[in-house]
């Protein structure tokens, strides 16, 4: 993994690069050029190279003055994974989010996404939450990490949270 390297999106190349990778492991939510752009207003988006080539990117969502939470996501290209990349990604990701404040830490998975949902719950993660976005049929699970020796909370009890565009999945 020494050549292994993760940079910020900072320009039009790494930021096509995130959108790249985002794409790539949520084919059911691609997002724009636009979108990426107006993300890197909101959030850290990272991407992660070894060598030249493409491997995987991260985002990390800060905390807000309401919810001392913040969502890690990291994400690795199907044909990179098993080679620490997404160890690399979270581990950057979620000390960015302590430095910014964060007393829980999540991350979102497509229910799809078996490596990723066995990657968190390798990682401390506990399931919280199944939703569908308007016009999903693939519920995203959200995950929170259970790290009482970091001075991280609990994970809390699964609840039904009211966001406008979003459902409950059934689970089953």
């Amino acid at each position: 993994m020494t050549d292994l390297h993760i940079r910020a999106v900072d320009d039009d190349t790494t930021a096509e690069d995130w959108r790249y990778v985002h794409n790539a492991i949520i084919p059911t939510a691609p997002l724009t050029s636009d979108e990426v752009r107006d993300r890197v207003g909101r959030n850290r988006l990272e991407v992660a190279y070894r060598g030249d080539v493409l491997v995987g990117c991260s985002t990390v969502r800060p905390p807000t003055p309401d919810e001392a939470v913040a969502t890690v996501i990291a994400r690795t290209l199907a044909e990179h994974r098993g080679q620490g990349v997404g160890e690399a990604l979270y581990t950057r990701g979620i000390a960015h989010a302590r430095r910014l404040g964060a007393e829980a830490i999540e991350t979102v998975v497509l229910s799809c996404n078996e490596d990723g949902l066995r990657f968190a719950l390798a990682h401390g993660f506990v399931e919280t939450e199944r939703y569908l976005l308007d016009g999903d049929t693939i519920p995203w699970v959200t995950l929170r990490l259970r790290d009482p020796a970091a001075g991280l909370d609990q994970p809390r009890a699964r609840v039904e949270r009211r966001v406008p565009g979003r459902r409950r999945a059934a689970r089953g």
